[in-house]
């Protein structure tokens, strides 16, 4: 049984960019499955920006979080249960919601990842 928290974190990462705000996510990298750079985290928690300009290819889907952003300008892939994210706030206003940790235990094993579409396909038609 998929729990409520995939669908409350993309609701309000949408609301909040809808808003023309900032939505941040906090993870806690204690959490088994979370990869991420830990040393960017601070007390086991790790801040993501995932606005849309600073992101690309974020995925929350019902058990994992996917999404390639970057820290001190260096590319990274972070991929973490989405059990493990314990809020989701708005940079601006600092409004959002807090959860509690959840049991990651039974969360299937992430699917491979998806090949990236290359880039655009054109051809000279005459």
């Amino acid at each position: 049984m998929t729990s409520v928290r995939p669908y409350l974190v993309r609701a309000l990462v949408d609301w909040i960019a809808d808003n023309g705000q900032t939505p941040h996510l906090v993870v806690d990298c204690s959490m088994a499955g979370v990869q991420a750079p830990m040393e960017r985290a601070e007390k086991g928690r790790l801040v993501l920006n995932v606005s849309a300009g600073a992101t690309r290819n974020l995925l929350i889907g019902d058990h994992w979080l996917d999404v390639d952003c970057r820290f001190g300008g260096e590319p990274v892939h972070v991929r973490s249960p989405v059990g493990a994210v314990v809020a989701v706030y708005s940079r601006e206003s600092g409004m959002g919601m807090a959860f509690d940790a959840e049991d990651v235990a039974d969360v299937p094993p992430p699917e491979p990842p998806r090949p990236r579409p290359g880039g655009p396909k054109l051809t000279i038609v005459k």
